[in-house]
């Protein structure tokens, strides 16, 4: 081989590749068995096994204990198809397998994924398909299926010496009904995690085989076996068709059941003699395919009601009905998924109640917290895939804003602005409102969630304003709040007038939103600097520990004791809206986490109190302002010293903010203009 070919065989795994391409006999595989009984788990056993083998994360949310599985951060392919804010509807969809892993009852349903657009239901179908067949390659996820061997002598394959099983069946299902729980129990197979319980019987095809090899060696079970069956592993993939099947409907008029359950391959026909020999016939539908695995129904209520009986029966009875072969068994997960209206006309139909009847629903909503929402953008509009284009600190943050938004209905009580119910849902502290408001917030609700803006929107909005010309190099907030707003003039899935108008009153709210954010961004760079602010917060510790003690505070210039000094405290306390009546609570309670830190060793800072801290900024802010001359950003005339002060200012915005050249420089200018409006609170 040549030295480039060498090097690229050299990234091989000779060793995993022998794993899975394991050959053995049927004893072979018993002793497989016998030592890893998790082999035979059915295909509910397996999805939840392989979705826990991730780990579990307890945590509490609203007083409530949730549990969160890391496997749908999608770790396979690096957060690739990872799912943000959806840990309840995910835990209930875990829950549901968990117990059709127990055999509970739901292995007999249909798991329906429902939710409007955009909802990532089609990703946690995907997802799963592709955790199964990864853990399929893995020791632990590993799965056997038979084959054929040695049947040219026989006549029973034609010309063909090797037939592997059609459907992939578990090679246990070789042991006849009658024997199976007696050579379980004298075998000792299976142990109280596991307990080997195999169902059903052979497809139509390895049957035709197997009673054929009975007759040659006249009942002789052992015979059969130990010349004609060869167990290899099995490894499921969705793009070779084994043990994956997503089926997706056409048009009404051209559906056809085989595409379910198999067709007669009419070219072994002549080979054969018969359209009723199973040798004869392609066990290649969905149903087929999907054995041992998951099959995935895209819009799964669009499928014509002559479907409903192959897919009722693979549902509740586990078997299907190949056309002129008796009823098949088989073993798979049903995963479907669907969007609101396509649901509202199941309800409606009544010639859908057996479908309904064997249907678990699992709502699939909107996420209805920005910090989750924010993720989704983060994700899709990584470094990596911009290509050198800056997207502003707050662009993405005030996206998901606005879709989030969208999403929540107005609250009912506790005088809450639509904004303020979306901080609470995103674990924000407001004052006077504890995590039972927001249960109660969430309990009033009847469709929160289940209409608004989908993320592919908001997705397509922001890829305009990355296009758009003219925007050198990067984009802000107001660039792709201005493509959303013109985009919801051709929203195609906007109900109403009405909406739509609500959604556009709802991207003025983010503005103003967005309005305190960068005034604060800005103040904070304009006061950042930490050896001020310390001196400050020493000082306002001094004041108020000698306020509280009734003492007198020693000033450093004359070195006289005098009264603590109200004025200072007051002008730092009120930037945090600390009125008079409470002040003392105020300075009593950060003495008292003072305190509190110094048990526990360690050191009070300006930093470790978030309040103090912001009041402190603020404070300094309203110092320095005056000599920074704001309304000099917005100056066509400005001198040196000026110059060189908004330059500071800049390169920390674009140190500590990430803002760059550009956007840091239309920031200060934006905030400038506000300021010189007068539009500061006090």
């Amino acid at each position: 081989m040549s030295e480039m070919v060498s090097r690229i065989a050299a990234l091989q795994d000779y060793d995993q590749y022998r794993d899975l391409h394991w050959e053995g006999s049927f004893e072979d595989y018993l002793a497989v068995v016998r030592e890893t009984p998790q082999v035979c788990r059915n295909a509910f056993q397996r999805l939840y096994d392989m979705i826990v083998s991730y780990g579990e994360e307890e945590y509490i949310d609203n007083k409530k204990k949730l549990v969160r599985y890391p496997f749908f951060k999608d770790p396979i392919d690096d957060g690739k198809d990872g799912i943000f804010g959806l840990d309840i509807p995910l835990m209930r969809l875990v829950h549901v397998l968990h117990a059709a892993a127990q055999g509970y009852g739901p292995e007999r349903r249909i798991i329906l994924l429902h939710g409007p657009v955009g909802s990532s239901k089609s990703t946690i179908a995907r997802l799963l398909k592709k955790g199964l067949e990864h853990y399929s390659k893995t020791p632990e996820g590993a799965l056997f299926t038979y084959e054929w061997v040695n049947l040219k002598d026989t006549g029973l394959a034609g010309e063909d010496d090797v037939y592997p099983c059609p459907m992939h069946d578990e090679p246990l299902r070789l042991i006849p009904p009658e024997w199976r729980e007696r050579a379980t129990q004298q075998l000792k197979l299976g142990n109280d995690r596991y307990r080997i319980k195999t169902s059903g019987d052979l497809n139509p095809a390895c049957r035709f085989i197997f009673q054929g090899l009975m007759e040659k060696y006249s009942g002789d079970w052992g015979k059969v076996v130990h010349n004609h069956v060869r167990v290899r592993r099995l490894v499921l993939s969705e793009q070779d068709r084994i043990g994956i099947g997503t089926f997706q409907p056409k048009d009404e008029k051209n559906q056809d059941s085989t595409e379910l359950t198999g067709d007669i391959n009419y070219r072994k026909i002549a080979e054969y003699g018969s359209d009723s020999d199973p040798r004869a016939f392609n066990f290649d539908g969905e149903f087929n395919v999907a054995n041992r695995g998951v099959v995935e129904f895209v819009e799964v209520l669009k499928l014509d009601v002559a479907f409903l009986y192959d897919l009722l029966g693979a549902t509740q009875e586990h078997k299907i009905k190949p056309k002129k072969f008796a009823q098949t068994d088989v073993d798979e997960v049903i995963i479907g998924h669907t969007n609101e209206a396509e649901y509202k006309k199941l309800l409606n139909n009544e010639f859908m109640e057996a479908l309904r009847d064997r249907t678990i629903k699992i709502d699939i909503p909107y996420i209805t917290k920005m910090s989750q929402e924010i993720k989704i953008y983060q994700k899709d509009f990584s470094p990596e895939r911009l290509r050198g284009k800056h997207i502003a600190p707050h662009t993405l943050e005030v996206a998901a804003m606005w879709a989030v938004l969208t999403r929540l209905e107005e609250p009912k009580k506790h005088q809450l602005t639509l904004l303020q119910k979306m901080k609470l849902y995103d674990g924000k502290i407001l004052p006077g409102y504890t995590q039972d408001n927001v249960k109660e917030l969430r309990k009033e609700t009847t469709r929160e969630g289940l209409d608004g803006i989908s993320p592919r929107f908001v997705q397509d909005k922001i890829s305009n304003a990355l296009v758009r010309e003219g925007n050198e190099g990067y984009i802000n907030p107001f660039m792709v709040l201005n493509e959303l707003e013109k985009g919801l003039a051709h929203h195609s899935l906007i109900a109403s007038e009405d909406q739509r108008k609500l959604f556009g009153e709802l991207i003025g709210v983010v503005k103003s939103e967005y309005d305190e954010l960068v005034k604060n961004e800005v103040q904070r760079a304009i006061s950042a600097d930490e050896e001020a602010i310390g001196r400050l917060c020493a000082n306002y510790i001094d004041n108020i520990r000698a306020y509280l003690m009734k003492q007198k505070v020693k000033n450093k210039y004359t070195g006289k004791d005098e009264e603590p000094d109200e004025r200072l405290m007051r002008s730092i306390e009120q930037k945090i809206d600390i009125s008079e009546g409470r002040k003392d609570d105020f300075r009593r309670e950060i003495m008292n986490f003072i305190g509190h830190l110094a048990l526990e060793g360690k050191k009070f800072t300006y930093e470790t109190n978030d309040r103090l801290r912001r009041a402190l900024e603020m404070k300094l802010f309203e110092d320095q302002k005056d000599s920074i001359k704001l309304s000099s950003f917005v100056s066509n005339v400005i001198d040196k010293e000026t110059q060189d002060k908004i330059d500071i200012i800049k390169n920390r915005l674009i140190k500590y903010y990430g803002y760059n050249e550009a956007s840091a420089t239309d920031v200060l200018a934006y905030v400038a203009s506000i300021f010189a409006r007068g539009d500061v609170k006090d």
